[in-house]
């Protein structure tokens, strides 16, 4: 088996290095130090956990709270990718299949990828096993069945990620799916909204059955051995590896082609829409109007941006209520509860920027080569672009606003032209570093696979800088009204915030087309590439 994995590890380092020497490696850099700040600060918590654990006079507090910590962790592993549209690194399974490799094997090496989407959770676990190893209390053996727990998470991940795939891939049910998953990543914010506050503190503050995973792990990580724990962590992992193997073979059987026939309406029929679509040619001329068309009947239609477009104005508005209103009640005043319209709009813009700004030429693919063989200036694509971008931002806040006026949350008039100037604002800065990412970093995707980023690494770590950036304006806008009392103080200095966002977005316009001119043949090839054998 291990000849198959060093192979295809050996086949996915050399296309990371044939890579890597064409890339940018000032944001090479930049990327890795973010990323390093990143698990750092996860190492840093692993240190403090093996700390704690390492105490002896702590064994009392850990047995009541190690169950929960290992249940944050699981949750952690399992909801994280989907919230975040991503799956980590895994097989490309179609393209193995010609090969002489066993199923068995090929499920192996993509469990040991499913590491992918948890290496936080293992520094954790790491440190937790490190300091109940140096605990003279807990036995040397204890520590060690954490790997019980580990490989169920990798197995679950496994099977959850191949039913997801399969799931999205058919349009009729693929924003059912979505949706079911954005409520029960919400449960507990919807239990708050419905009163459950004391039936949750009871069951946190009582013993967990002994029958979960998490409570059966936790006390044989503490050395608390018995025939009844072993067994329930054995079977969940059993049973976590034969849904993970029944998933992963039924990936093997299904067929994309087929089902995207199956969802591809028969014969060429004018859709209801299509006066909405071509409203861009009543005011703007051609080519301008015509890429605006392109790109509002493609992005409504692509999968990834309709999930996250979805996800802005309900998750968005679940997540952020009980930060906003806690068991006070809608009318309550807070930071978060006075200006909850603009937060849960900053939220859904957060959302949308992969797809929206980080990377516009991604899903065009190898197509977007037509933008500069014809003569059409790469300056007018891209404002199209951008136009696109900023009207289905609109859409997005205008659907917030409505939202909440319907579920009577506390939005005025005033509040409502607040979210939707802020957030202009904040577009306008975004359109500027977009442009100039799409062209320095870009990066074909398939916009029918829904769980998998538009932008790379690279500008999803970009993206945890610069976005807090983007937010100084507003930041000052705000403390100009704590500080005058005054909205007019307010909104004066967001529409100076507006006019240096435009000054921004005409310097990265000059240089985006500067920098198309001269990596014409590089941004090409980049996005004519193809997925290989391991995706991430």
């Amino acid at each position: 088996m291990w000849n198959q994995a060093r192979a295809i590890v050996w086949a996915q380092w050399r296309t990371a290095r044939n890579y890597i020497p064409r890339s940018n490696h000032a944001g090479l850099i930049f990327s890795g130090v973010l990323l390093a700040f990143w698990y750092a600060g996860f190492g840093f918590l692993a240190v403090l956990a093996g700390i704690f654990l390492a105490n002896p006079n702590e064994v009392y507090f850990v047995h009541r709270i190690f169950p929960s910590v290992l249940l944050m962790c699981f949750l952690y592993w399992q909801l994280i990718p989907i919230l975040m549209a991503s799956t980590g690194s895994t097989l490309d399974i179609k393209k193995l299949l010609v090969y002489p490799i066993p199923h068995r094997q090929l499920f192996t090496v993509e469990v040991l990828l499913r590491i992918s989407t948890g290496i936080e959770m293992l520094l954790l676990l790491g440190g937790a096993g490190i300091g109940l190893l140096l605990n003279p209390k807990v036995p040397f053996w204890a520590p060690w069945t954490l790997f019980f727990f580990v490989a169920f998470n990798l197995l679950c991940s496994a099977g959850v990620r191949d039913l997801l795939v399969r799931l999205l891939a058919r349009k009729r049910v693929r924003e059912i799916t979505t949706l079911a998953f954005v409520l029960a990543a919400a449960l507990p914010q919807l239990m708050m909204l419905g009163g459950f506050q004391k039936q949750l503190r009871r069951v946190f503050a009582s013993d967990a059955s002994p029958y979960w995973l998490w409570t059966a792990a936790a006390r044989l990580a503490q050395g608390e051995f018995s025939w009844v724990n072993a067994a329930v962590v054995m079977s969940w992992t059993a049973m976590a590896y034969f849904f993970g193997r029944w998933q992963f073979e039924r990936g093997l059987t299904f067929d994309f082609g087929e089902a995207a026939a199956k969802n591809a309406p028969r014969g060429r029929t004018a859709s209801r829409l299509d006066w909405f679509y071509r409203l861009p040619n009543a005011v703007l001329p051609d080519p301008l109007a015509a890429l605006i068309e392109k790109e509002l009947r493609f992005l409504s239609r692509a999968p990834r941006f309709r999930l996250v477009f979805l996800m802005g104005f309900s998750f968005g508005i679940l997540i952020w209520f009980p930060i906003a209103f806690g068991d006070r009640g809608a009318r309550s005043h807070s930071l978060v509860g006075d200006n909850y319209l603009t937060f849960v709009s900053v939220y859904a813009l957060l959302l949308l920027s992969d797809t929206l700004f980080w990377n516009v030429f991604g899903f065009d693919r190898s197509a977007a080569q037509v933008y500069f063989l014809v003569p059409l200036r790469i300056s007018t694509v891209l404002i199209g672009k951008n136009l696109a971008a900023a009207f289905f931002v609109l859409l997005e806040i205008s659907t917030v606003a409505l939202v909440c006026v319907l579920l009577r949350l506390p939005v005025t008039g005033l509040r409502i032209l607040e979210a939707i100037s802020v957030t202009l604002v904040i577009t306008t800065f975004l359109l500027a570093i977009g442009n100039l990412s799409s062209l320095y970093n870009p990066r074909g995707v398939n916009p029918v696979k829904s769980f998998r980023t538009a932008a790379g690494a690279r500008m999803q770590a970009m993206l945890m800088l610069l976005f807090p950036v983007t937010l100084a304006p507003i930041a000052l806008a705000y403390l100009a009204r704590y500080a005058f009392g005054s909205e007019w103080a307010f909104f004066g200095v967001l529409l100076f915030g507006a006019v240096l966002g435009g000054i921004a977005y005409w310097f990265s316009m000059e240089s985006a087309v500067k920098t198309a001119g001269r990596r014409t043949e590089e941004i090409i090839a980049a996005l004519s590439q193809g997925d290989g054998l391991i995706q991430s």
